[in-house]
């Protein structure tokens, strides 16, 4: 049987998540002997080591990267008994942890202030990720809830669609299919897509586009932001597939155009998510109910 202190996990969460000391210690207002010796009381508790030093630098074990994982886990389950408690004491007063994939960060800012305005003495924090990185904060219950695209098949994870998400095809005004009408999907083959990395939702969905009507994709180029592909598209370099709600002030200055392609736009939806079975703080119930019931009236405004 494990015998360890959540000072522990606590002073290890940090050193795993910095891979320092010397930066955990800062973090933690310690010194970098104190943060040492609960390491190493933790490692003799489990009886395997958690780092090794290799030059300079120092790695996660495998022990070490299942122990990081536990300990994220038992964090979040804190944080959740603290909102919980903090609410049976009467204060007004709440957490909101939101994290959002990167294209949903063009209208959530608009949405959170919507809900802020209704909400005083609200702390609220804003995390803005690739889908990837998003999945696994909500495996590991690091966040009260998610906004993203198409959410995941197969794991335990809660979703509600609250919005639509319109997903168009954008080239440079200079374009010639930009001043064409009723484009055939069949002549989007002879251009060069501009795309997000692998993973991406608005990929996956431009992706099966082209495979259920039999045709080859060819990319010019893999680029990780939004913004990225805009510019990239607006410099003549290929088409984009994206969210209609990232490309306003393009349109309104002229610098995209959205072509008039048959089957688009794609239809899909905006998902607030979080882990199955979740007990929500009662400010993060008020925001997802917020979300199911104001958010799209709002962003038509």
């Amino acid at each position: 049987m494990l015998h360890l202190t959540f000072r522990q996990l606590r002073v290890f969460e940090a050193v795993a998540r910095n891979l320092s000391y010397s930066r955990a210690a800062e973090e933690l207002y310690l010194t970098q002997p104190a943060v040492s010796m609960q390491i190493k009381h933790l490692e003799e508790s489990v009886g395997l080591p958690l780092f090794e030093q290799i030059g300079k630098k120092i790695f996660l074990t495998e022990a070490g990267r299942e122990m990081f994982h536990y300990a994220r886990a038992i964090d979040g389950q804190l944080a959740e008994a603290e909102a919980v408690l903090t609410e049976l004491k009467g204060l007004r007063r709440g957490k909101l942890n939101i994290s959002v994939v990167s294209t949903a960060n063009y209208f959530a800012p608009q949405l959170l202030a919507a809900f802020c305005r209704r909400h005083e003495n609200l702390t609220l924090s804003l995390n803005v990720v690739n889908r990837e990185t998003l999945l696994a904060q909500l495996k590991d219950n690091e966040m009260d809830m998610a906004i993203m695209g198409q959410p995941p098949e197969g794991q335990d994870i809660e979703a509600a669609a609250f919005m639509e998400n319109l997903l168009v095809v954008v080239a440079s005004p200079g374009h010639p299919l930009a001043r064409a009408r009723a484009i055939a999907p069949s002549r989007l083959e002879n251009e060069t897509f501009i795309v997000r990395e692998p993973g991406s939702g608005t990929r996956g969905a431009m992706e099966r586009f082209f495979q259920q009507h039999g045709m080859v994709l060819h990319t010019g180029m893999e680029m990780s932001t939004t913004e990225a592909i805009k510019q990239a598209v607006q410099a003549g370099m290929g088409l984009a597939v994206v969210s209609r709600h990232t490309i306003a002030l393009e349109l309104e200055t002229g610098r995209l155009a959205i072509l008039d392609v048959a089957s688009f736009p794609l239809l899909r939806h905006w998902y607030v998510a979080h882990r199955k079975g979740k007990r929500l703080s009662a400010v993060a119930q008020a925001f997802k109910e917020f979300l199911l019931g104001e958010a799209g009236k709002l962003l038509e405004t």
